[in-house]
């Protein structure tokens, strides 16, 4: 898979995630013994399971429309990969404290955010700092091809304008 694909396809899950955020039928109230947050609006858990607020949901869908735009080209997928990856692994640090999983009563970030946080830094590091397979590959091809191309003195003994031209009509003798 190529870093764009992974940012198109991480981008339209957390462009998804952060807009079922928004949609009251998709949460379902905190348990009593949840952290408290100062920033209550749409604070839920999300399909039951994910701590998330207006704010966390509003990250979500940056973070989406900036994968989706990294898959187009837009943006560098190989930088948003790496971004990601930084950013997702330090909020999966934070939520293992109980002093910062809240991010100073703003962002819920407990609970399972920690483990999904923490394998979305993991696959986002693997797309941002993997070397590409064919890179070795790519070097050869381009050294036989130029190995294969007639010298210029040829093509200007034989008056070509272009290389494209007449390599099957040289004569044997050349």
């Amino acid at each position: 898979m190529k870093t764009s694909t992974f940012a198109l396809v991480l981008g339209i899950a957390y462009l998804l995630v952060g807009l079922m955020g928004l949609v009251p039928l998709f949460l379902v109230p905190p348990p009593i013994d949840a952290p408290a947050t100062h920033f209550t609006l749409l604070y839920g858990y999300l399909l039951g399971l994910f701590p998330v607020n207006l704010l966390h949901s509003v990250l979500h869908i940056v973070i989406g429309a900036w994968g989706i735009s990294a898959s187009s080209g837009r943006a560098n997928p190989i930088r948003f990969a790496r971004s990601v990856a930084i950013a997702y692994g330090v909020l999966a640090f934070m939520g293992m404290f109980p002093g910062t999983n809240t991010v100073m009563g703003l962002l819920p970030i407990h609970g399972n955010d920690v483990w999904l946080h923490g394998l979305t830094a993991a696959v986002a590091a693997y797309f941002g700092w993997r070397e590409p397979i064919a890179a070795k590959d790519r070097r050869h091809i381009l050294g036989d091809r130029r190995l294969r191309m007639a010298p210029m003195s040829r093509e200007r003994r034989l008056g070509l304008a272009d290389r494209r031209e007449g390599f099957g009509s040289m004569a044997p003798g050349f």
